[in-house]
């Protein structure tokens, strides 16, 4: 393939305005992903499918907007046309967040789960506008820069779409979650792409899309001063209900309800507790303190402000403590059900109960962990080998750690029957006596101890009063034939379920989606031929670029996995990870956009390198990630997170150099090039978000999905050098 090679021109005022008003695209593509995400999982109760699926459709949505793009040669004004995607993208965000809210409940059955189906029909229809829009905004943008400067051009609109990301990606996590409700959050991006088109506008001498964008602003801005959008629109999602407090936190949006006299507590749309959930209060404590009762220490992770932490302090206990990784949840914890933590003897503690348990050194009579069941990748992190290691360390001698998960009412699907097998096979390694108490949930009792089946007698003898745990509940919950089901259950062959292996989130959303009975809708199946087609035909730096942008998504996942495994989820340092990924991005492509000190640069090969360097570093994550592992200690945290900071941002250096240098390859002074070359970036991308997340990662594992992006890259650096090998990979 030989090379283009354009003579770059200074770049004019006009310009310096489409690179500002690409920043401001950036901008407001991250903070409304970012918003539109939790808003999703308020929704529809969210789960990893849940993310797979919207943020599969974001990416798909784009790469379609990015390949319409390629007709904006034909615009007579593309800079006033620039003008109307700012205005676009601007003001779409907010009506999304609105009618995600005001039609969730019109479209389905309120307070019912939503199946597949319809949650990726529903994020296919809300985000189809925004995400044509802004897609096409930038192949737009990338055919004014071509004409001014050449190749550059479209490579300085990576590297403005890049800035604007990390500074959008950064406020939003970092900041302005903390104060902001989703509504008030987007007007940021509004205000600011209002801004960006306004001077735009004025310089291409479209004064009236100007006096437009200057009215817009002027709009958003008094709205947002005069009426509590966030809370009228709130509402409707929780009709009969008064909403007593809201709050976003960095892990998600968090309501706190009221109804005669009953508070509810709902975090992301799934109920976190309720005053008057004494059923599972009583389970989760009095199943594994029946067989401790003598237990003088016992930690909780989760679930204290229920009242779990109280209802331990009917035992003989000295010291609880409770960890709990949002601090909006104590805040609000504490001002609504203050007795729930009010005893000297609670120890709150904040931080996540993984990186806790890991470097207790205090030992536990009794673990109880309170989370919800394993629906997504950090979750599962309390339900594997390695933390049923970590628990049994944690531990004194012949001490009990007690989980839950999954409802039984008396038939045990084979979905549920996986899913119970695979924590009790994971369990075993670290515990010689398991037992499986089918409640209202299914609990899971662990101990090097006895372990006793005779809950109520215990019970009894210790006088411990309870409100539904007595022994009619007990020997019915408790039957012969009950506890034969889950004997039978857990006897069935399952995988282990390990940090870099979670097949139990895999098995989780396998007995979510049986509850719907649906396959692949006609939608689904036309995207995936016209996807099958478009592949077929993809060679050649498109390919290459497909492959990176796999790589990009997918082993950021991995990364992002990895971290939350060995360093806790500790939010800011997550939300640090996400902006190196982004500064890498943005730092590869400005220096691959650099003007060669060689005008005759073999840019083909630089390419195809590239592609072999992201491959080799796929395969050193493969490796490196385990022994990584090996070092999971105190002493060793500020190491693993500087290793992981290091991957992270070497991966992303080198895939953002990567689309400069393929411009400069396929640049024809069009729009059809930067089309095609963004097309194919945002279709990998979609590829390696959607797969990774929601099924190679539990399937295959970390190793496996590092392995499948080595050999994707591979293959790309191959074409790259290779043209006709490319043909053949079509073929």
């Amino acid at each position: 393939m030989a090379d283009r090679k354009p003579m770059p021109r200074a770049v004019t005022h006009q310009g310096r305005l489409v690179l500002l008003a690409v920043g401001a695209l950036g901008f407001s593509c991250v903070m409304t992903q970012l918003a539109m995400l939790r808003e999703f999982l308020g929704a529809f109760s969210g789960n990893e499918l849940v993310l797979g699926l919207v943020l599969g459709n974001w990416l798909l949505l784009m790469g379609i907007g990015a390949w319409l793009g390629r007709s904006s040669d034909k615009l007579r004004n593309p800079a006033a046309v620039l003008v109307i995607v700012q205005i676009l993208v601007a003001v779409l965000p907010l009506l999304q967040v609105f009618l995600l809210r005001a039609l969730r409940n019109v479209l389905f059955v309120r307070g019912a789960a939503v199946g597949v189906n319809e949650t990726f029909l529903g994020a296919l229809v809300l985000l189809l506008p925004y995400c044509l829009v802004a897609g096409y905004g930038l192949a737009l943008a990338c055919a004014l820069l071509g004409r001014e400067a050449g190749a550059p051009g479209a490579g300085q609109v990576y590297v403005a779409d890049s800035i604007g990301s990390i500074g959008g990606g950064a406020l939003f996590s970092l900041v302005l979650v903390r104060f902001l409700d989703h509504a008030a959050i987007l007007i940021c991006p509004a205000v600011l792409n209002l801004a960006a088109a306004g001077a735009m506008g004025l310089c291409a001498g479209r004064k009236g899309l100007a006096a437009l964008a200057g009215a817009l602003a002027a709009a958003v801005l008094a709205t947002a001063a005069l009426a509590d959008v966030d809370g009228v629109s709130t509402a409707w999602q929780y009709p009969g209900q008064r909403i007593v407090a809201r709050a976003n936190s960095p892990y998600g949006k968090l309501l706190v309800t009221e109804s005669d006299g009953q508070y509810d507590f709902i975090e992301n749309g799934v109920p976190l507790t309720s005053t008057r959930d004494d059923q599972h209060v009583e389970e989760a404590v009095h199943y594994a303190m029946a067989q401790r009762p003598e237990a003088r220490a016992v930690l909780l992770v989760g679930g204290g402000i229920s009242g779990t932490a109280r209802e331990l302090l009917k035992y003989r206990v000295s010291r609880v403590d409770y960890v709990e990784l949002d601090p909006m949840i104590l805040r609000l914890g504490r001002q609504y059900l203050p007795e729930s933590l009010a005893d000297s003897r609670i120890h709150v503690i904040n931080t996540d109960g993984r990186l806790f348990v890991r470097q207790s050194r205090q030992q536990y009579d009794v673990i109880i962990v309170d989370v919800p069941p394993p629906s997504t990748a950090q979750l599962n992190r309390f339900f594997t080998v390695e933390f049923f290691a970590e628990a049994r360390e944690a531990l004194s001698p012949g001490g009990v750690l007690s989980f839950s998960l999954g409802h039984y009412e008396n038939y045990v699907s084979p979905e549920l029957s996986r899913m119970l097998a695979s924590a009790w096979r994971s369990l075993k390694p670290s515990f010689s006596n398991v037992l499986v108490v089918p409640g209202g949930q299914v609990f899971f009792l662990a101990s090097d101890g006895p372990l006793y089946g005779d809950i109520a007698a215990r019970l009894q003898k210790e006088g411990v009063a309870t409100k539904m745990m007595n022994r009619h509940y007990l020997d019915a919950m408790l039957s012969a034939d009950r506890m034969a089901d889950m004997r039978n259950a857990v006897g069935q062959p399952a995988a282990l379920n390990q940090d870099f292996n979670p097949v139990l989130y895999f098995y989780h959303l396998r007995h979510w989606m049986s509850q719907f009975n649906s396959g692949p809708g006609v939608l689904q199946v036309l995207l995936l031929a016209a996807l099958a087609v478009y592949l077929l035909r993809l060679r050649g730096t498109a390919f290459v670029l497909f492959a990176s942008g796999f790589a990009a998504t997918s082993l950021e996942i991995v990364l992002l996995l990895a971290f939350q495994v060995l360093c806790g989820s500790v939010y800011h340092q997550l939300g640090i990870i996400v902006t190196v990924f982004m500064a890498g991005l943005a730092l590869g492509a400005a220096l691959a956009n650099r003007r060669p000190r060689h005008p005759g640069a073999p840019t083909a090969k630089v390419l195809a390198w590239l592609a072999f360097a992201i491959a080799l570093h796929a395969a050193l994550l493969a490796c490196s990630l385990p022994l990584l592992h090996q070092l999971g200690n105190a002493a060793a945290l500020g190491v693993i997170k500087t290793a992981i900071g290091w991957l992270t941002l070497v991966l992303a250096m080198l895939v953002g150099a990567q689309f400069p240098l393929a411009n400069r390859l396929e640049f024809d002074g069009t729009a059809a090039g930067a089309s095609r070359l963004y097309t194919a970036d945002f279709l990998g991308a979609f590829l390696g978000a959607v797969l990774a997340s929601a099924l190679l990662i539990p399937w295959i594992g970390v190793a496996g999905v590092c392995l499948l992006a080595a050999a994707m890259n591979l293959m790309g650096g191959l074409t790259a050098l290779r043209p006709r090998l490319a043909r053949g990979i079509a073929a």
